[in-house]
């Protein structure tokens, strides 16, 4: 089994920010498998389902980003997976938006979510999928860059983007990170 996690903060302010991307993706990840996400444990909403026929748990902490290791942690532990069989998704300032990256291991990158999942974890041996959301043009704050909603430009090719998501998770699911990289790193899921 794997455990698919996306990371966001939970509530209607934040549900349309860029924070939120990995919420985003794990949620039309399940919708299209048709998972429902209405169980309630590990501080998290979650469901179970068969994604491109693996078995797979889609996991929302409800934590906060910042705490988000508590929730995975405790969903590792408790349905028995193990680290490597985790692919955590969450939003990414040092790419481009709509362009994904994935990673197996490695360091936080300055991602609070990341680095508490390491800390809880005591290792960062887990697939990451990064999904861009760009960075603020000059000096400005980044806190307030991911917790701002995508602008007009960027909604209008969301869906493209969650969708291209959805689909080179499926390829990472069935056939590894290594065939997710080689199809999918640093492309874009739109077309502009």
């Amino acid at each position: 089994m794997k455990l698919l996690a996306g990371l966001g903060n939970p509530g209607e302010k934040y549900r349309l920010t860029r924070h939120n991307v990995g919420f985003m993706v794990a949620e039309r990840l399940a919708a299209v498998a048709g998972i429902a996400l209405k169980r309630k444990g590990h501080q998290a909403l979650y469901g179970a389902g068969r994604v491109a026929a693996v078995e797979t748990t889609v996991l929302l902490p409800q934590t906060y980003m910042n705490l988000s290791g508590a929730s995975i942690g405790s969903a590792l532990k408790s349905l028995g997976i193990a680290p490597g069989d985790l692919i955590v998704v969450h939003d990414d300032i040092d790419l481009p938006f709509g362009r994904i990256k994935f990673k197996f291991g490695g360091g936080h990158g300055g991602h609070n979510g990341i680095r508490h999942i390491r800390q809880v974890l005591g290792h960062g041996d887990f697939v990451r999928c990064k999904i861009g959301v760009g960075r603020q043009v000059g000096e400005g704050d980044v806190v307030a860059h991911v917790l701002k909603p995508f602008s007009n430009a960027e909604r209008k090719v969301l869906d493209q983007v969650l969708d291209g998501a959805v689909d080179a998770l499926r390829i990472v699911l069935c056939e590894g990170v290594e065939a997710g990289m080689n199809a999918y790193n640093n492309r874009d899921l739109f077309i502009s």
